[in-house]
This record gives structure tokens, C-alpha cells and sequence, in this order.
């Protein structure tokens, strides 16, 4: 299994070793001895876990410190793309955005730390989309950017129109009139 960091600061790609047989797979999804240096003092406190059909787009979500929530994202079953943005200001990646494919295939995780957006659109049939997170969901601290924010242009893969938003996401702010986000 292998941790590799990405060009974001403090996000990181799971990579696990997968043992496949003629009874089928067997996977180890999280092992806190096994995390990277710079995530050892992570204390994850709540798992949650999604389904949902080809073409919901969740996000882009996050919380409001003190209630800033550190993310470890997976795909149990099905391909989303996932997507993260850093809100950091003081951050030299402030504003950028990485995407990447997860799927229950080769099993990718993405570590989000505290002061990024999250979100994500089903690109298969059907997904089921799981998360370890290392605070508690505070709906008085929840907050996001618009997912179709032409400042940041990120692309979805699925055009707009074949995409399902809940009438929340579609009234979250543009990143220019977002709250301000410090750690």
C-alpha cells in the first residue's frame, strides 16, 4: 500500500494493496499505523457513508472552523469523480482544485484536509460513496461554493444539465462571495 502526496498541500492519495483470489478480493481500507507522518495525529470520529444514482453531483461542501472537518473518501461501489478545492487563503495552492477518479476497481482513497470544499458527481450507474471524518457534522457550521463556478471552471466530466443538484447545493455561493475560510 502506498501514501503519495499530491501537488496540494497536506492532500494525499491511498493507494492499498489488493489481494485477489478465485473466492475474490480482500482489501485493507485503513490502518492508523499505516498513515503518513504529517497524518499521525488524525483522531477520525465519524463514518458516513452515501448512495446515489449516475449523475448526483454532491458539493462542493466544508465546515466553518471550529468545526473544520478533515476527510479520508473512498468509493465502496460504482466510479465517482471526485473533487476538491482549497479555500485556504494563506495557502500557495489557495483556489486550486484537484480531481481525481474513485471507484470500487482499484479502490483509491483521498485524504481532504481541513479548509477545502469536497464534492463529487456518479459517473457509473449507481455509487456508494463512503467517508471517515475527523470532526462531528455541525449543520450551523456548513458551508459551500457553487459546483458550476465559471471562476474556477471545473470540469465535471457529465454536462451540467445531466447532473442532479439538490436546490441547496444549486443556492451555495460562488467562491468570490464564500466565507471566508481560517484555520
Amino acid at each position: 500500500m502506498a501514501w503519495l502526496k499530491t501537488n496540494l498541500d497536506g492532500v494525499w492519495i491511498f493507494e492499498p494493496k489488493i489481494w485477489n483470489d478465485d473466492r475474490g478480493y480482500f482489501v485493507e481500507t485503513y490502518n492508523a499505523l499505516n498513515l503518513p507522518e504529517e497524518l499521525k495525529d488524525i483522531n477520525f470520529v465519524q463514518d458516513n457513508e452515501a448512495g446515489s444514482v449516475r449523475g448526483v453531483l454532491r458539493g462542493l461542501h466544508y465546515q466553518l472552523p471550529p468545526f473544520g472537518q478533515s476527510k479520508l473518501v473512498r468509493v465502496i461501489g460504482g466510479e465517482v469523480l471526485d473533487v476538491i478545492v482549497d479555500l485556504r487563503p494563506e495557502s500557495s495552492t489557495f483556489k486550486q482544485y484537484l480531481t481525481i477518479i474513485l471507484n470500487d476497481i482499484t479502490k483509491k482513497q483521498l485524504f481532504v484536509p481541513k479548509g477545502f470544499a469536497h464534492g463529487y458527481v456518479v459517473l457509473s450507474e449507481e455509487a456508494t460513496f463512503a467517508y471517515k471524518c475527523d470532526m462531528y457534522y455541525s449543520p450551523e457550521y456548513e458551508a459551500g461554493i457553487r459546483y458550476d463556478d465559471e471562476d474556477l471552471d471545473i470540469n465535471w466530466i457529465l454536462p451540467h444539465d445531466a447532473c442532479f443538484v439538490s436546490s441547496k447545493d444549486k443556492k451555495l455561493p460562488y467562491f468570490k462571495d464564500h466565507k471566508t475560510y481560517k484555520l
